[in-house]
């Protein structure tokens, strides 16, 4: 039995490279885990209480989303753990997989305006995660 480390920032672009994650670890009989990073490292760090107020609401957002993933989930049959940190994507990915001993890294791949990266810069990202941590990363691509 293996360990999946979803990254996933939720919402309905996330859904279907969530029901895909759900689908491989009941077919695979693994565990799966879904983590949402909460990055600020973009805000102006001058400005404390805004810093602050503004983790508080995205730690938040991300317990949530990570509900709404482990009851997408829960209606296929399958116990998902929720992981919510703050920091940068990439060192809490590490981290996590470590911790976790995940087998397996997945993230989704939305194209268009939403994209959290560029197809490029993700196909770089995950082979980066790949390269450092000696575990798989796998790009579920967006099906039409």
């Amino acid at each position: 039995m293996g360990k999946i480390l979803c990254a996933t920032r939720g919402g309905e672009a996330s859904y279907i490279a969530q029901d895909a994650v759900i689908a491989l670890a009941k077919e695979q009989g693994d565990e799966l885990f879904f983590l949402y990073v909460a990055d600020i490292s973009f805000l102006n760090q001058t400005a404390i209480p805004l810093v602050v107020n503004v983790e508080s609401r995205l730690e938040k957002l991300g317990h949530f989303q990570l509900v709404m993933a482990q009851e997408r989930a829960a209606a296929q049959g399958i116990e998902a753990q929720a992981i919510v940190r703050i920091g940068q994507l990439r060192a809490e990915l590490i981290d996590v997989a470590e911790e976790i001993g995940a087998t397996l890294i997945v993230m989704g791949s939305s194209l268009g305006a939403d994209a959290a990266f560029a197809d490029s810069a993700l196909q770089a990202f995950s082979a980066d995660l790949q390269a450092v941590t000696g575990i798989e990363v796998r790009i579920l691509e967006k099906r039409d």
